[in-house]
């Protein structure tokens, strides 16, 4: 009997362990199966408000982009031109 003591009690130790870490995670899963979720679900105006939002950020980055070709387009005539001088040194 003095033997399996140390494994009843590896054993139990294990499972109190498993009850309390697996116990909150097995719980939000089976929620989350149930189709339950700690967050509310978003109506439609703020899924449309979203939209809006994303939109402007697209053409937003949109416009960034076009200035960054046209300073890279200018950028590289004026290199080709030798009109961008080294800086001089002192």
């Amino acid at each position: 009997m003095e033997e399996l003591a140390p494994v009843m009690v590896s054993l139990a130790l294990f499972a109190f362990l498993g009850v309390v870490a697996i116990g909150p995670i097995g719980r939000a899963l089976a929620e989350r199966l149930r189709g339950k979720s700690r967050e509310p679900a978003l109506d439609g105006a703020e899924v449309e408000a979203l939209r809006d939002e994303l939109t402007t950020v697209r053409q937003q980055l949109a416009e960034l982009a076009e200035r960054q070709d046209f300073t890279e387009r200018m950028l590289a005539q004026v290199r080709e031109r030798g009109l961008l001088n080294a800086p001089k040194e002192r």
